[in-house]
């Protein structure tokens, strides 16, 4: 729903008149942001209701998050990595204790099915373990290579870039609000972090319990409003910049950074290929797919739009994939029954429609789903199944981000593996098979940033040490890992020379020095020396 500047007076005529929150809640969470215009009042999707309203900053605002992020960024980067640490321990704790509301916020703010929301708790729990566990071992000292035994001790250390500019999406509000920054406060990083403007209170009320588990107020700073302003704002005053969104936004935010010689990391958008091959257990792999393409209303960067499927289990699949999705359990509710949600806004529900629209009229089989749902509520749209979609339809290589998926049958594998990487994106894949070395063998042919066997995205999603981004169009960086903290810090290099200097000396003149040298470098090689 679009916003507006005022409700409707009267709850007896109108039921949206009414606040879905707890208004001395929304007043709490208010106090967090650092915003000095407004109000703009924000709507639940699934049902229309008014949710709250809230200050909105503007660009001075964001200079003075920075400026005050940057001081407190001084005395963070001092407090022992290990303190640092039982922080993100203590913050995985209180998300679990606090999974209830974090949830009913997801759902209440994005519109998506409450099992869905609930991921988002689990990956914010699991990156806050695990980067609390690896801190020492990602961000330790590290003894290197000198350039000579003995003689040269060299090393390296991580030094923070300073603030962090996190500019998080609508459609994972907590997890990508909180998984991208707890790595940059680990790494003595302070952050000013944008929220959606659709969906802000998730993020304010998961990093207010952050300050609850320890970090100082002024090392997370939020602030609130669209992306050109806001967005704009912490680009071209921070010192990194990690943003999720699409693909065209994504492109003037790496061209700000390199305006400014600022690193970035993106996360952008996909159109993700799903290969069924001839050996895959049927009814496991329609069930998985089902999930792969209609979680969070298939609004998910990594949920599959496009499916390949064998001949030789083509239509069986097709049966038992359709079976599933026209089974599928759309509501506003906010129970655990629900199995999908609403699209988070008119432009979302407009886009689907357009995209299905187009398809229909130049051809394709719309073998389930295929209309919008104002029964439920303003932004429902059906799980949608398409066949016969051709290079000329919108659908086919631009990116839905809605519960649309196509499907296409295949003869030759190696056929599928190309088609899978045809277009600009590298996001995600999955390959379904019961021989898992032959599907870890196809996965490493397809031009993603993740691939899943046996799953559509939840096991790199949820495998924290493994790195999690884009290829090609679909961005630069990586979450998650190693990766995801080093991108925080520039690597220092500290080398001591010893008894020594790696020049002429003690008489020795340059020219025999260079001889010397020549045949050191011979000998070190004929020890095995990198």
């Amino acid at each position: 729903m679009s916003e507006q500047t005022s409700i409707p007076a009267d709850p007896e005529l109108d039921p949206t008149a009414s606040y879905a929150t707890d208004q001395s809640v929304i007043r709490r969470l208010a106090g967090l942001l650092r915003a000095s215009a407004g109000p703009r009042t924000h709507y639940a999707p699934a049902t229309g209701q008014p949710v709250a309203e809230l200050p909105v900053s503007a660009p001075d605002d964001v200079v003075k998050a920075v400026r005050s992020a940057r001081r407190t960024q001084l005395s963070w980067k001092g407090v022992p990595l290990a303190d640092r640490a039982a922080i993100l321990l203590r913050y995985h704790d209180l998300v679990l204790d606090h999974r209830h509301e974090l949830v009913d916020l997801v759902l209440l703010e994005s519109g998506k099915a409450r099992k869905q929301a609930f991921e988002e708790v689990a990956h914010v729990a699991l990156t806050a373990r695990y980067y609390g566990r690896k801190a020492a071992e990602l961000l330790g000292p590290q003894r290197k290579l000198g350039m000579f035994p003995v003689l040269t001790r060299a090393e390296q250390r991580f030094v923070p870039k300073g603030v962090v500019g996190i500019i998080s999406p609508w459609n994972y509000p907590l997890s990508m609000a909180m998984a991208d920054g707890l790595p940059a406060v680990l790494a003595g990083n302070t952050v000013v972090h944008k929220p959606d403007s659709q969906t802000p209170l998730t993020a304010l009320r998961a990093i207010e319990l952050l300050y609850e588990a320890g970090l100082p107020r002024d090392a997370w700073q939020p602030v609130n409003g669209d992306g050109p302003t806001v967005g704009g704002a912490i680009i071209q005053n921070t010192d990194y910049v990690c943003f999720t969104g699409s693909t065209r936004t994504g492109r003037l935010v790496a061209q700000q950074a390199g305006e400014r010689l600022i690193g970035c990391s993106l996360e952008l958008g996909g159109k993700n290929p799903m290969l069924v091959l001839r050996d895959a257990d049927i009814h496991r792999a329609a069930e998985g797919a089902v999930r792969a393409c209609f979680n969070s209303a298939g609004q998910l960067c990594v949920s599959m739009e496009r499916l390949y499927v064998a001949d030789q289990v083509y239509d069986a699949f097709v049966t038992a994939f359709l079976d599933r999705v026209k089974k599928l359990r759309l509501s506003a509710g906010t129970g655990w029954d629900v199995d999908m949600g609403s699209l988070i806004s008119k432009d979302q529900l407009d886009a689907v429609s357009r995209h299905v629209d187009d398809a229909r009229a130049k051809g394709a089989v719309v073998l389930a789903g295929g209309k919008a749902r104002p029964d439920l509520g303003p932004l429902f749209y059906e799980p949608t199944v398409l066949s016969g979609v051709t290079p000329e339809m919108d659908c086919f290589d631009t990116e839905t981000f809605g519960p649309v998926v196509s499907l296409y049958r295949f003869s030759d594998e190696s056929e599928a593996i190309q088609r899978a990487n045809e277009g600009e994106f590298g996001l995600n894949a999955s390959v379904w098979t019961r021989d898992g070395r032959r599907g870890r063998a196809i996965a490493a042919q397809l031009v993603a940033g993740t691939v899943n066997v046996n799953e559509g995205y939840a096991a790199t999603f949820g495998s924290i040490d493994t790195p999690m981004g884009g290829m090609r169009a679909s961005g630069l960086g990586r979450r998650q890992g190693v990766e995801g903290i080093r991108r925080y810090v520039d690597a220092q290099a500290i080398a001591t020379q010893r008894l020594l200097p790696i020049a002429a000396s003690h008489g020795l003149s340059d020219e025999s020095y260079a001889e010397l040298m020549t045949g050191a470098l011979r000998v070190l090689k004929k020890l095995g020396r990198a």
